[in-house]
């Protein structure tokens, strides 16, 4: 590779890698059109390749987050057993309908996250403390630092997983910036728990991705995925010890402000 590729790889992959670490999204929705644009690639050729470094990425930081008891493994593979099958819905339901129309939506969905972000975090800003819901649907309890089963809390998480799936599908993106939300607004993990349980359903889900890709043909440029994939991690190891410094606040206005850049360019697309 030439000097202007590696120093754009390592942007990029500690660009994607930092998001994810911090958020617990997906990053694919940053990584696919960065390569489109400075690698000159098509999506086809783009998205094994990110699917690739997003998903190597997840599966480092859903160790960290193992490491330090944050991830909630039971949730995790629940979401993404119930995610897999809603992918495939997505796609069907995607065919249907215009691209105009499903960039519309999703620009609408993401502002109305956007706002409740914001609004939860100036809440906690204000109380200078990370405040977890306490009026989940899904609670963990405060003494085993797990979720407390029951018919309810498995119809919750099985909703969030199917809505991520469902997205991933319909809109080709990842689904952690559906995952991280939904945890908050229904459960009361923490930010941090919230995202390292969204970068295990991502290493699950994106494995799986890379796998049929290659299955069906895909090619992977080895040098640069390779290099693109490592930098990723570092990344989200960068995010993850970045994420135990910064308030939740902070964090959750970072994310807010990556949705809001996400709809605006959706909108930009419907109306240009």
């Amino acid at each position: 590779m030439s000097l202007l590729a590696i120093v754009l790889v390592v942007v990029i992959g500690l660009g994607v890698g930092l998001i994810m670490g911090l958020t617990g999204a997906g990053g694919g929705m940053l990584a696919v059109p960065a390569l489109v644009y400075t690698q000159h690639w098509t999506m086809q050729q783009a998205m094994p390749v990110a699917l690739l470094a997003v998903s190597s990425g997840a599966v480092i930081g859903a160790m960290d987050g193992f490491r330090r008891k944050q991830v909630r493994y039971k949730a995790a593979t629940l979401m993404a057993l119930v995610g897999a099958p809603m992918t495939t819905l997505g796609v069907w339901v995607a065919q249907g309908l215009s691209q105009a129309t499903l960039m519309l939506a999703f620009s609408v969905v993401l502002l109305i996250v956007v706002v409740r972000l914001l609004r939860q975090a100036a809440l906690q800003a204000s109380l200078l403390q990370e405040v977890c819901n306490q009026d989940a649907v899904a609670r963990v309890n405060v003494k085993t630092g797990r979720f407390d089963w029951n018919f309810k809390t498995a119809g919750v998480i099985s909703i969030i997983g199917a809505c991520a799936g469902f997205a991933t599908g319909a809109l080709g993106v990842g689904g952690g910036f559906i995952i991280v939300p939904l945890l908050r607004h229904f459960t009361n993990l923490s930010m941090q728990s919230a995202a390292a349980t969204s970068l295990m359903v991502i290493s699950l889900v994106g494995s799986v991705a890379v796998g049929s890709a290659l299955l069906n043909g895909a090619q992977l440029p080895l040098a640069f995925s390779v290099s693109f994939a490592l930098t990723s991690i570092a990344g989200v190891l960068l995010g993850r010890r970045l994420a135990r410094f910064l308030p939740a606040h902070s964090v959750q206005r970072l994310f807010a402000v990556m949705l809001l850049c996400v709809a605006v360019s959706f909108l930009w697309k419907v109306f240009a």
